[in-house]
C-alpha cells in the first residue's frame, strides 16, 4: 500500500534557493514501494497513486529529505558506547570517579581492560592531560586507556604503558608523540596520534566487547537524529566484518558507506570486496579510500603552516605521513579510479593533499569523475579553496567546531586565523561543493546543530566566531542533504524529494526556514523514514 504525506511544510530541497523552494512548495508526497512516485498538489498526488494509500497527516509539521552523514566512524560509535563516558567530566577528580564506577560496574580485574572516551583537556579545571599520574589513582594494576573527544589524543596508566613496553628509551613513532614527565624521558602516559596505536595494539586484545552490544550502540543515535545514510570512515578489516555481519543479519536500518583506511591494508580490503565497491549489498557499500594526514586543532596536533600561539613559538603540529607516502597513496587511489577522502585539519595538511592530488592527476591524465574529499577543512585557506574548486574537490566541513571549540581556536590561532575556522561562506562563494559532518562519535550526529552552527557561528562562550563566514539557512540545509548525496555519487537517488528517488525522509516539529535562526538547534526530529518505512518515531 502506498502512503501520502500531506498538510505540512514540505521542503523538497530540489531548488537552488529558498525563494524558489517556497514558490514551488508541494502540498503532498506519494510513496510507493520505497520510492517517491509523485510530488505536487494533494489532488494530483491522489490521482497518481496506483492503488489504495495510507494518508499521513503532517499536522503542519515539516517533511524534508533524510539527512546524509558525509563523514563519521559508525563502528567506533558502537565501540565507544561501551566505554566509560567522560564527556561531562570537568576535572581530574570527575575522570577518576567515572573510571572507578565503570570498573566496578563491569567487574574489571587485572586481566581485563578499562576504557574511557570523551574527555577534553580544554574544559578540565586543571587545564592539562589526565596522564598516568591521574589514572594510577584509579588503578596501578588494571590497564586503563582513555581517549580524548577528538580521538587523536589519549592517556594511559602505568599498567597499560608496561603492556605496551613504552619506556624512557622508546622513541616517538612517525606521526606521533609520547608525552614525557617534566625534566626526564620517562613516559607520562599522554599519547598523541600514532603513539596511541602503540598502546592500543598491546591492550585491545583484552577487550571483551559483545558484538551485539557494539551493533546496538552503533546506529541508534544516527536514526534518532534523522540520518538515513551514514559513513564508517577509516574502516579496518574488523570493522568491515562487523558491518557485513550486521548487514547480512538485517540489523542495519540505514545505508552505510565504508571507506577502508589506506594505511591499514585498505587496498587489500578493497580488492577482497570489489563487489561492494560503489554498490550496496543490503545497506552496505564501499565508497573508496580514506587517509589521515594530521591531527586535531583543539588538541594542537593539526599540522599548520604558521605556528600555534602559546608554548613553543615555532610549534606547528606535525604530519602523519611523508610527502612521498601521501603521493604514493593518492596516486594509487587515482590510478584505481577510487574516490579518496583525506582528513586535513591544518592548512599544511591541506597543502600536502592538494599538491599530491594535482601531481597524481597530472601523471594519470586529468579526470573530473572521482569527487575527492577534504575532510574537516578547519583551517583551509582561500587560495586552497580556489585549488579545490579547480580540482572538483569536495569540502566536507566539521562546522560544529565553531560551537564546540571556537573559543579554543581563537586562543590557539589568534583572531585572524581563528575566525576563519570552518570557512563555509568562502567555500560556497568559490563554487566548492560542500557537505557538513559531525565526526561521530566525536560529537553527536546532529545535522540540525551543524546547520545552526553554519548559520549563526556562535561559540560555547557566546562569542560570534567569524560572522563573515555565515551562510543562509537553505544553503546549510542543502549541505546536509544535497551535498551529502553528491559526495556519495547518489544525487540521482537521494538528497531531494523528487519522483523516482528513494523515500528517505525526516519529519521535524518545525521548518528550519520558519523559525528564528537561533532556534534551529532546538528543532526536534519526530520521525525518520528509510525507503518509505518509519524506522524512528518520537
Amino acid at each position: 500500500m502506498g502512503k501520502i504525506y500531506y498538510n505540512g511544510c514540505i521542503l523538497t530541497m530540489a531548488e537552488a534557493d529558498a525563494a524558489a523552494e517556497a514558490a514551488s512548495a508541494p502540498e503532498a508526497v506519494l510513496i510507493e514501494d520505497g520510492r517517491i512516485t509523485a510530488v505536487g498538489t494533494l489532488e494530483a498526488v491522489k490521482k497518481a497513486a496506483s492503488g489504495p494509500c495510507e494518508m499521513a497527516d503532517l499536522h503542519g509539521r515539516c517533511l524534508m529529505p533524510g539527512f546524509i552523514d558525509p563523514h563519521s566512524h559508525m563502528v567506533m560509535n558502537g565501540q565507544m558506547s561501551l566505554c566509560a563516558p567522560l564527556q561531562g567530566c570537568a576535572s581530574y577528580g570527575d575522570i577518576i570517579d567515572a573510571m572507578r564506577a565503570h570498573i566496578a560496574a563491569d567487574h574489571t580485574g587485572e586481566d581485563g581492560l578499562a576504557l574511557g572516551f570523551g574527555y577534553d583537556n580544554n574544559f578540565l579545571a586543571e587545564g592539562g592531560q589526565p596522564d598516568r599520574r591521574v589514572l594510577d589513582q584509579v588503578s596501578e594494576t588494571i590497564p586503563i586507556f582513555i581517549l580524548h573527544v577528538s580521538a587523536h589524543l589519549a592517556c594511559a596508566n602505568s599498567a597499560a604503558l608496561r603492556l605496551a613496553g613504552i619506556t624512557a628509551d622508546t622513541p616517538d613513532p612517525q606521526g606521533g608523540l609520547i608525552g614525557r614527565l617534566e625534566g626526564s624521558r620517562e613516559p607520562s602516559g599522554y599519547l598523541e596520534e600514532a603513539a596511541m596505536g602503540m598502546v592500543q595494539g598491546a591492550i585491545m586484545g583484552r577487550m571483551k566487547a559483545d558484538p551485539a552490544a557494539v551493533l546496538g550502540g552503533m546506529q541508534d543515535s544516527y536514526i534518532r537524529h534523522g540520518v538515513t545514510t551514514a559513513q564508517d570512515g577509516a574502516t579496518t578489516a574488523g570493522d568491515l566484518a562487523l558491518l557485513q555481519a550486521a548487514s547480512a543479519a538485517g540489523i542495519l536500518k540505514i545505508d552505510v558507506v565504508a571507506y577502508p583506511l589506506m594505511t591499514a591494508d585498505g587496498a587489500a580490503l578493497m580488492a577482497a570486496n570489489e563487489a561492494m565497491a560503489g554498490r550496496y549489498q543490503g545497506h552496505l557499500k564501499l565508497g573508496g579510500y580514506k587517509l589521515v594526514l594530521d591531527g586535531s586543532p583543539q588538541g594542537r596536533s593539526a599540522w599548520m603552516s604558521e605556528p600555534y600561539l602559546g608554548g613553543d613559538p615555532d610549534y606547528r603540529g606535525y604530519p602523519w605521513l611523508t610527502d612521498e607516502q601521501v603521493s604514493a597513496y593518492v596516486s594509487q587511489a587515482v590510478g584505481e579510479g577510487r574516490q579518496l577522502l583525506a582528513h586535513c585539519n591544518g592548512d599544511a595538511a591541506s597543502q600536502q593533499y592538494l599538491d599530491a592530488y594535482e601531481r597524481a592527476l597530472a601523471a594519470a591524465g586529468a579526470r573530473d569523475d572521482l569527487r575527492p574529499v577534504m575532510i574537516h577543512c578547519q583551517t583551509v585557506r582561500s587560495d586552497q579553496l580556489d585549488r579545490m574548486a579547480r580540482l572538483g574537490m569536495i569540502a566536507s566541513i566539521f562546522v560544529g567546531h565553531v560551537w564546540y571549540w571556537g573559543d579554543v581556536h581563537m586562543r590557539n590561532f589568534g583572531p585572524e586565523r581563528g575566525r576563519r575556522i570552518s570557512p563555509v561562506r568562502d567555500a560556497l562563494d568559490r563554487g566548492v561543493a560542500v557537505s557538513f559532518h559531525q565526526d561521530t562519535p566525536v560529537t553527536p550526529p546532529d545535522m540540525l546543530h551543524s546547520v545552526w552552527c553554519a548559520v549563526d557561528r556562535v561559540s560555547r562562550q557566546g562569542n560570534v566566531i567569524g560572522p563573515e563566514q555565515r551562510v543562509g539557512v537553505y544553503e546549510a540545509l542543502r549541505a546536509v542533504t544535497v551535498g551529502g548525496a553528491y559526495q556519495y555519487f547518489e544525487e540521482n537517488e537521494k538528497g531531494t524529494i523528487e519522483p523516482g528517488k528513494r523515500a528517505d525522509m525526516v519529519v521535524l516539529d518545525r521548518s528550519p526556514l520558519a523559525v528564528d535562526p537561533m532556534e534551529i538547534r532546538d528543532i526536534q526530529v519526530l520521525a525518520t523514514i528509510k525507503d518509505g518505512q518509519v524506522i524512528y518515531q518520537r
